[in-house]
């Protein structure tokens, strides 16, 4: 019974990180270039009893065994970088990969990061940049007078100016791309960092070497499907509480136990 209240213990913390990531993944169901997350588990040692095949005085082994499972623990959250659905929006500047890839942004620190997020503007100084003012690279500056930008499915990015007639190009899109994203380190809004899980970065023109395309003009909205999002709440909610029952029954087994002596 006291190892009863363990087991359905680490049930009740494993179901909290259930809960935990599935409200994550819900609470970005609108992120741009969010990538759901799911957690995994394993179970925890077994106390064995009895080994399976091992003869015990003039009796034959047992074929089964007797192994009693001490619990659970979670093992991984693994991102999910499957396709999120496309947004228009018009914007000339807005980007989306169609397939593998990520956008490269400067940090502050100098280090490069990589998104989905390809929502970008520009500066004062007319170059790229997203949301919170980090530079895409490679850096490309669009020039005060532009009329019109416009970005090729290969990364390509040709301006318009003012009194000219056919548009030049000042810069070249590049593409990131990891042997494992499932192993990159998020960073928060929507950045991630390369690690050894992850590899070293890839890097290429879009559209080459298994790298996606851009799509300017639409955003890549985040993956999380809300209603499988709800299911998984609902299942982990009621497993959560399937546990503390648990442990509530054998609190009242050992209740009845201690109450023998009377």
């Amino acid at each position: 019974m006291i190892r009863s209240l363990y087991t359905a213990a680490t049930g009740m913390l494993a179901q909290q990180t259930q809960i935990d990531v599935t409200s994550n993944n819900i609470a970005n169901v609108n992120t741009i270039g969010y990538k759901k997350q799911r957690a995994e588990f394993a179970d925890l040692f077994y106390q064995v009893m009895e080994y399976a095949g091992v003869e015990s005085g003039t009796t034959l082994g047992s074929p089964t065994g007797i192994e009693v499972g001490l619990g659970v623990r979670p093992t991984a959250i693994t991102k999910q970088f499957t396709q999120g659905n496309f947004k228009e929006t018009g914007n000339n500047l807005d980007m989306a990969i169609t397939g593998n890839g990520f956008f490269q942004v400067e940090l502050p620190d100098g280090t490069t990061a990589y998104t989905r997020n390809g929502a970008f503007k520009v500066d004062g100084a007319g170059t790229i940049v997203n949301s919170d003012g980090y530079k895409l690279l490679p850096e490309i500056v669009v020039p005060e007078n532009a009329v019109t930008v416009a970005v090729g499915t290969d990364g390509q990015v040709a301006v318009l100016q003012a009194g000219e007639t056919e548009a030049n190009q000042v810069g070249q899109i590049e593409l990131a791309n990891f042997i494992n994203p499932a192993g990159l380190h998020s960073l928060g809004d929507n950045n991630y960092n390369s690690t050894v899980a992850s590899g070293t970065a890839i890097v290429g023109t879009a559209g080459l070497e298994g790298l996606g395309q851009i799509k300017q003009g639409f955003v890549e909205m985040s993956n999380v499907q809300l209603v499988e999002e709800m299911t998984d709440l609902i299942t982990g909610q009621r497993a959560y509480e399937a546990n503390s029952k648990a442990i509530t029954t054998s609190d009242e087994m050992l209740q009845t136990v201690n109450g023998l002596k009377r």
